[in-house]
């Protein structure tokens, strides 16, 4: 008995000291796109110079909470995480691949969700039949190479050798007419003007001489050429310290909101998730079970879910909490139109087959 007693104990040490290759999610804070942002009298979701309308309830996007790169978990701490609803443990690498940084999963939800609130836009205006326009941008600078100190993330193209330009492609095919050493100018309007109506003023002449591609005798100027979409007016989002593409849905809601007379929540606690893209389609995301659990404990009644998430959804509905099947913008608009008349019978749901 004595021996059984000292190896239950060295095991349970074991246990509790051993580091496991796991990473932890729980429910995270929850934003009404239709509200003010946290600790601010800002709204959330700013239009200016475009009429807008009062709003009423919520249309609430939802987060989950991570646990940083480095965190490594024991052995005990993981297994009570798995026998615990509203903690989610699943392998480090499905969070940080290869060994990613807490500083470059930043910078990546940083750009999915800065990605995220365009699209939201463009969907939301699109839907709507307000013209979106797009224009050519400098995406990236190679570090080393002919554009650096010279071309910067976000300056407009407006022009290559004097050719209008439309399209990504076009930047690289008037640059390769040229032969490595020679001269390219290229016409932008820098990065902070307002390119929407970009004017001579606002264009600068910039001269690069070309250098030779690694792999061929192609010229290159070392950027990356970009697309994004501009607006005849201004829609701001608001928030910190979050990331991801998860809440393009519930932006693009809250922007079509404003936007419209009428309430679309018909002040009733609607929350959600889903990518979007600027077409309208709703994606799949992470986290869906985490992100039920926050709506819930918020106090929604119902939650928008993507198609593609609906079997798991289904599996872990918190009591209370109504899933609403969608796979579209203009889907959840309609689902809205029933919510208000109180049609919730004929709500798309979603089911655990």
């Amino acid at each position: 008995m004595l021996a059984a007693t000292l190896l239950l104990i060295a095991l349970l040490c074991v246990s509790v000291l051993m580091k496991v290759p796991y990473t932890e999610m729980s429910p995270g804070p929850t934003y009404n796109t239709l509200g003010m942002q946290a600790d601010s009298d800002q709204p959330v979701i700013s239009i200016t110079g475009h009429e807008t309308y009062p709003t009423s309830g919520h249309l609430n996007m939802t987060t989950v909470q991570v646990t940083g790169a480095k965190y490594e978990p024991s052995l005990v701490s993981a297994v009570i995480g798995w026998l615990r609803g509203d903690v989610l443990v699943v392998p480090h690498d499905n969070v940080y691949p290869e060994g990613q940084t807490d500083q470059e999963a930043q910078q990546q939800n940083a750009e999915e969700f800065a990605s995220s609130e365009d699209s939201a836009k463009t969907a939301a205006l699109t839907q709507l039949g307000i013209p979106v326009g797009t224009e050519i941008i400098v995406s990236s600078v190679v570090a080393g190479g002919p554009s650096e100190g010279k071309l910067h993330a976000g300056d407009q193209i407006v022009a290559v050798d004097g050719t209008k330009v439309t399209s990504q492609a076009q930047v690289a095919q008037l640059v390769t007419k040229h032969k490595p050493g020679e001269t390219v100018v290229f016409t932008v309007v820098p990065h902070g003007k307002d390119s929407a109506t970009p004017n001579a003023a606002d264009q600068v002449q910039v001269p690069i001489t070309t250098a030779k591609a690694e792999s061929s005798d192609r010229a290159i100027v070392g950027i990356g050429p970009g697309a994004t979409h501009t607006y005849p007016f201004k829609i701001d989002i608001g928030l910190q310290d979050v990331g991801g593409p998860s809440a393009g849905l519930m932006f693009s809601l809250g922007i079509v909101d404003k936007l419209t007379p009428g309430e679309l929540t018909g002040g009733k606690f609607v929350a959600g998730t889903g990518t979007i893209s600027d077409d309208g389609k709703v994606g799949p995301i992470g986290g869906i079970a985490m992100k039920l659990i926050a709506a819930r404990d918020k106090g929604a009644e119902y939650f928008f879910t993507p198609a593609e998430n609906c079997t798991e959804a289904a599996k872990s509905t918190p009591g209370g909490l109504r899933l609403i099947k969608v796979d579209t913008l203009d889907g959840a608009l309609k689902a809205l139109d029933q919510v208000r008349a109180g049609q919730t019978a004929a709500l798309p749901s979603c089911s655990t087959t």
